[in-house]
């Protein structure tokens, strides 16, 4: 069964820094291309950042480029997204997901994608 679990956030004041994960289990982790999405209150899911099964390729939405960097171990079967320099307007719940690839490409829009963890909570302080 696929199962992806999202940890790390919180709390963090506005320019501070933290680091989101995702752990996948229940089927091989390296042939999925993986993504971060977002949702604030009232607002819809958006893109934030995607990385290919190998992590050679990534891709950002406008509002994370420069502060955010998606990442990816395959050995440990997790995803990251590192957030620095956060502001309020980064308050949301973040969530990753997975989509099985075996082209080399990220995606970014929500319906590409086929799994979905639960999401984990992060606000933004200012």
């Amino acid at each position: 069964q696929v199962q992806l679990v999202e940890s790390g956030g919180g709390l963090v004041q506005a320019g501070g820094s933290l680091r989101l994960s995702c752990a996948a289990s229940g089927r091989t982790f390296s042939s999925y291309a993986m993504g971060w999405f977002r949702q604030a209150p009232g607002k819809e899911r958006e893109f934030v950042a995607a990385i290919s099964w190998s992590g050679g390729l990534t891709y950002y939405a406008d509002s994370g480029k420069g502060r955010f960097t998606i990442s990816r171990d395959n050995a440990q079967n997790t995803v990251y997204l590192q957030m620095n320099s956060p502001t309020p307007e980064d308050t949301a719940v973040y969530y990753c997901a997975e989509v099985r690839d075996y082209s080399g490409s990220y995606y970014y829009t929500p319906i590409e994608y086929t799994y979905w963890g639960k999401g984990t909570l992060v606000t933004v302080s200012s």
